[in-house]
């Protein structure tokens, strides 16, 4: 059904009008035909004295046709007159009066019509591969459209005195309920996109397998063995379901459906023992494939929905990969193109500081000073981006040796201490003497540390203490902690803490600074095989930690 309405909506499309009558032709009429087989065979069976809607595939045909076709008023309008013709033959072949073919036509048309208008206005596009989907349609097509229908039909046959109103309703809606619940889901799963991944020779020859060991278990189970066994179908249900998703389970629950009732009908298995009319046997079957068979389409949807998923964050993740590859390339050659020019600033700047380009005064040595200054902090933004761009690539080698950390941190603590922004700054070192060397690249490992020292001076040099403390909190690591008494983190900024360009709104304060710094330590320390963290609280400063392997 599916291929016959992607075939009807491309010749939909053409324009060619010949093309167009042939597709709003086309469909109904194939549907009608089916329909109207499937109404004698039904009937027929009754006849022969089983329940007219044991089973009632009839409705399910019609419905998904009728999705599958192109959404336009004369497709329905063609459609609709078909299936009331389908209906109206089925009944005049096996010899229905004129009273009750009225009926029953008009009651199964009514059905058809309402469960695809409800269809339409609630799931517009029946997602039957997501279990919110598939729950929204099976409650508003097979439970909601027969309603109406089985009313009609079982006040006529109480009317007429064709049998009593209870009975009637019950067997029509419970009957046509179950028809369109197991066919649906079938149809509407026959579509190009989801039959794709099932279209190669191995995964057709499983299909096969499974689908044909249901069957064969089927007839064994509800035709042959003489005691209670569907339970020995539920293992093949759900094989179809995690290997063939929704078109596999759907099919397998058809499967189940059709051979189940028609052994029951046939008087054949389990059931022919049981010493209860025909009927009852019957609804307990009916019973057995909504508990034991029908459950086991939310677990082919949820599989489903599952794979989606998956592929959705794939394609974000490769998306994201892509963009972050970009971005690179953008930071690399920015900072290239940057760098020559600074350079190049700088050295007039120097040259023009030192009054060797001419005689100068103060005031513009103050401010060849302050050109040389901003430039220097560009070129080190350069190189920063640089960095970032490598690390981000994968393209930042190191070279792990041991190195000295208390050697590292007290070479560090001296050039920063001499800048001015750490004028007034008292230092605490703790842990000296520890014997604390790491594996590690000692470049690197200097850029990681000066980061984190001037960081501790410039945020939390309010406080008037910065401590670096050494440790060895295990045989195989080695730890260096960098704290400061200033105002802590925001605990509604901590989780941003460490995202490139983000300066956690300090970049409306006097403080400079360009937020890749902790961005760019993160990944150094992490290419090293180590961890950097921190600890902080508003009011109680913050405390950025590095744990690297130990070099013994």
């Amino acid at each position: 059904m599916g291929a016959l309405g992607a075939t009807a909506q491309a010749a939909d499309g053409a324009s060619n009008p010949r093309r167009v009558a042939l597709s709003l032709f086309v469909t109904p009429l194939i549907c009608a035909l089916m329909v109207c087989v499937l109404v004698v065979i039904a009937i027929g069976v009754s006849r022969a004295g089983g329940p007219i809607a044991a089973l009632w595939p009839a409705l399910g045909v019609a419905v998904v046709g009728w999705l599958q076709g192109p959404r336009r008023k004369e497709f329905d309008a063609a459609y609709f007159l078909f299936i009331v013709l389908a209906y109206a033959i089925g009944n005049v072949l096996v010899g229905n009066t004129v009273p009750q073919i009225a009926v029953f036509t008009a009651s199964n048309a009514l059905e058809v019509g309402l469960a695809v208008v409800l269809i339409r206005r609630f799931t517009p596009t029946p997602q039957l591969s997501s279990l919110k989907g598939l729950i929204r349609f099976m409650l508003i097509a097979p439970v909601v459209a027969p309603l109406p229908a089985a009313l009609l039909s079982a006040a006529a046959v109480s009317t007429f005195g064709w049998g009593d109103f209870l009975t009637s309703f019950s067997t029509w809606w419970f009957g046509h309920a179950l028809g369109l619940a197991v066919v649906a889901p079938f149809g509407l799963s026959l579509t190009r996109a989801k039959l794709a991944p099932y279209l190669t020779l191995p995964r057709i020859a499983e299909a096969v397998l499974i689908l044909g060991g249901t069957l064969a278990l089927c007839i064994v189970v509800f035709f042959l063995a003489n005691k209670m066994l569907g339970f020995m179908v539920t293992p093949m249900l759900l094989l179809a379901a995690v290997r063939l998703r929704v078109p596999g389970a759907s099919a397998a629950v058809l499967i189940v459906s059709c051979v189940s009732i028609y052994a029951v009908m046939s008087g054949s298995g389990t059931m022919a023992m049981m010493h209860v009319d025909l009927p009852a046997k019957v609804r307990l079957m009916q019973l057995y494939c909504i508990f034991a068979a029908l459950p086991v389409l939310p677990v082919a949807a949820l599989l489903d929905e599952r794979d989606g998923l998956a592929l959705a964050a794939k394609a974000g993740q490769e998306k994201a990969e892509a963009a972050s590859a970009g971005k690179s390339r953008l930071l690399a050659n920015v900072s290239h193109e940057i760098k020559s020019p600074v350079a190049g600033i700088i050295g007039i700047g120097e040259l023009w500081a030192g009054g060797k380009l001419g005689p100068i005064n103060s005031t513009q040595e103050e401010m060849a000073e302050m050109l040389v200054r901003t430039a220097r902090q560009v070129e080190a933004l350069a190189y920063d981006l640089l960095d970032v761009s490598n690390a981000e690539a994968g393209t930042v080698s190191v070279k792990l040796q041991p190195v000295d950390l208390e050697a590292v941190t007290e070479d560090v603590r001296r050039s920063v201490a001499v800048k001015p922004e750490a004028a007034g700054i008292r230092w605490v070192v703790e842990g000296r003497g520890e014997q604390v060397a790491a594996m590690a690249d000692s470049v690197r490992l200097v850029q990681v540390v000066t980061n984190l020292v001037t960081n501790a001076v410039k945020y939390g040099g309010s406080g008037g203490v910065v401590t670096l403390r050494l440790s060895r909190p295990s045989v195989d690591r080695v730890r260096l902690e960098v704290a400061d008494k200033g105002p802590g983190i925001a605990l509604a900024k901590q989780a941003e803490l460490f995202e490139p360009f983000n300066r956690l709104g300090m970049e409306k304060t006097s403080v400079e600074g360009h937020g890749i710094g902790l961005a760019l330590a993160k990944r150094l320390v992490e290419l090293q095989g180590g961890a950097l963290g921190f600890m902080s609280a508003p009011g109680e400063g913050a405390c950025f930690w590095v744990e690297l392997p130990a070099a013994n």
